[in-house]
C-alpha cells in the first residue's frame, strides 16, 4: 500500500505525469488524502482476496482519471468560461429518502445529473448527441455483476445502474477527500482525518474545487440547465459547499436520527462484505456516529447562522416523501418557483412504478447498533426540534 506504486500504475497507464496539485485543482490535499487511506486501509481493512482486488483496480482508476480531467482541463482552458448555473444539492443524511428524491427530480430534462457512467469513465467528455447510447453505459453496468455475485442482497437495500444518477461522494473520490472511502472499507484513521484534519486544514474546500472541475468537464459538450447533486456528507461540509456553490439551492431530507443510524448501519455492513468479511455491526455504528450525528446538529448550525440562507432551501420530511413521491417533489417546486409540468411528472411516476423503491429486504434495528438510544436522542434534539422531525418507535 504504497502511495508512489498508485502513482507509478496511473502514470504508466495514461503516459501522463501532472496530478493537478495546484489551486486550480483543489491544490495538494489528495497527496495526503491517499496517503492516510492507505495507511489506514493497510493497517485496519482486513481486505479479503477480492477486496484487495478491488481496492486495487479502484484507486488506479480514481488516480487515472484524475490524471486525464487536469489534463484535458489545461488542453481546455475554455471549458472553465460557462460557469456552474447554481445547482441544485439534495444534503438529506443516508436513509432519508435521497436516493428516491435524486433519481425523481432526475426525471426533468432541466435537471442535469452526474450519471454513474460518466462519473466511472469522464473521458472523453460525454456528448449530448450519443448521451444515451455513449459505450461506457454498458460497461459500467457490467461492474455491476460483481456486486451482485458478492452482495446479491445489496439491490434489496440500494438501487444499482450505470444511468443513475451518481453521487458528490464519488466525484472527490479522485481528490481522495471523500466519505466514499469509509463507507466502501473499514478505514477508522481516515475518517478521523477527513471529519477533523482535513477539514481544520482546508482539504475539504479543495475537494469542492476539485468538484466544479468534475463538472465543468462533464457539461462541456453535454450541457444542461442546472446540475442536481446530492450526498449526505454536505450535511457535515455546508460552509465549505456554500462557499463554492453560494447561489446553490438545497432540498434537505429529514427523518428520525435514530432509524437514520439503525438503517445506515445495517446498509454499510451490507455493502462494505464486498471488501471484508470483518464486520461488525456496533463497531460500525460507533465509526458513523459522529458524522451523522453531528452532521444533523452542524446542519441545524448552518441554518440557524446564516451559512445557508432561508430563501436558498426547502426541507422534505421522509414520511411525505414515501406516502406519497410527487406531492413531495412538488414542494421543491413551488419552493423555488418552478413549474411541475404534466410530461415530467408523467416521467417521474413511470420511474416509481419501473424502479421498485429499495428497502424490500432491508431489515434493521437500533439495537443492533449497539447505541444508547437515550443518548442519541439528547445530542440531536437542537437537530429534531429546529426540524419538527417526528420520533419514529424503536
Amino acid at each position: 500500500m504504497n502511495p508512489q506504486q498508485f502513482l507509478d500504475a496511473a502514470t504508466e497507464a495514461t503516459g501522463l505525469t501532472d496530478f493537478g496539485d495546484d489551486a486550480l485543482f483543489g491544490g495538494d490535499g489528495w497527496r495526503t488524502g491517499l496517503a492516510v487511506l492507505l495507511e489506514s486501509i493497510e493497517r485496519e481493512a482486513n481486505l479479503h482476496t477480492m477486496g484487495e482486488m478491488v481496492v486495487q483496480g479502484e484507486l488506479t482508476q480514481y488516480l487515472i482519471n484524475r490524471l486525464r480531467i487536469v489534463e484535458h482541463h489545461r488542453r481546455h482552458p475554455e471549458i472553465r468560461e460557462r460557469d456552474i448555473t447554481p445547482p441544485l444539492v439534495i444534503i438529506g443524511q443516508a436513509r432519508t429518502g435521497t436516493t428516491m428524491l435524486f433519481d425523481l427530480l432526475a426525471q426533468d430534462p432541466d435537471h442535469r445529473v452526474p450519471q454513474t457512467w460518466e462519473v466511472d469513465q469522464p473521458l472523453p467528455p460525454p456528448r449530448t448527441e450519443t448521451y444515451l447510447t455513449d459505450e461506457r453505459i454498458a460497461a459500467a453496468d457490467a461492474t455491476f455483476a460483481l456486486v451482485d455475485s458478492v452482495i446479491p442482497e445489496f439491490r434489496a437495500v440500494h438501487q444499482l445502474g450505470a444511468q443513475l444518477a451518481q453521487e458528490c461522494v464519488r466525484i472527490t473520490a479522485s481528490h481522495f477527500v471523500s466519505a466514499i472511502f469509509p463507507t466502501q472499507y473499514q478505514v477508522p484513521t481516515y475518517l478521523d482525518w477527513l471529519i477533523h484534519t482535513a477539514q481544520e486544514q482546508g482539504h475539504l474546500a479543495g475537494a469542492y474545487t476539485w468538484h466544479r472541475r468534475f463538472l465543468e468537464l462533464l457539461q462541456s459538450e453535454a450541457p444542461g440547465t442546472r446540475w442536481l447533486i446530492k450526498t449526505p456528507i454536505h450535511c457535515w461540509t455546508l460552509p465549505e459547499l456554500m462557499a463554492e456553490y453560494p447561489g446553490a439551492l438545497l432540498v434537505q431530507t429529514h427523518r428520525d436520527p435514530a432509524t437514520v443510524m439503525a438503517s445506515t448501519t445495517s446498509l454499510l455492513a451490507t455493502l462494505r462484505r464486498l471488501g471484508t468479511d470483518d464486520i461488525d455491526t456496533p463497531t460500525l455504528a460507533r465509526e458513523f456516529e459522529e458524522i451523522i450525528l453531528d452532521g444533523l446538529d452542524r446542519s441545524a448550525v448552518a441554518r440557524l447562522d446564516g451559512t445557508v440562507p432561508a430563501a436558498q432551501v426547502v426541507d422534505v420530511r421522509f414520511g411525505d416523501l414515501m406516502r406519497d413521491p410527487i406531492p413531495a417533489v412538488r414542494q421543491v417546486y413551488d419552493r423555488f418557483g418552478w413549474p411541475l409540468t404534466p410530461d415530467v411528472e408523467q416521467a417521474m411516476r413511470t420511474f416509481l412504478e419501473t424502479h421498485p423503491r429499495e428497502g424490500g429486504g432491508h431489515s434493521y434495528t437500533f439495537a443492533a447498533t449497539g447505541l444508547t438510544l437515550s443518548a442519541v436522542r439528547e445530542r440531536t434534539a437542537r437537530y429534531r426540534e429546529h426540524f419538527q422531525v417526528p420520533i419514529e418507535q424503536h
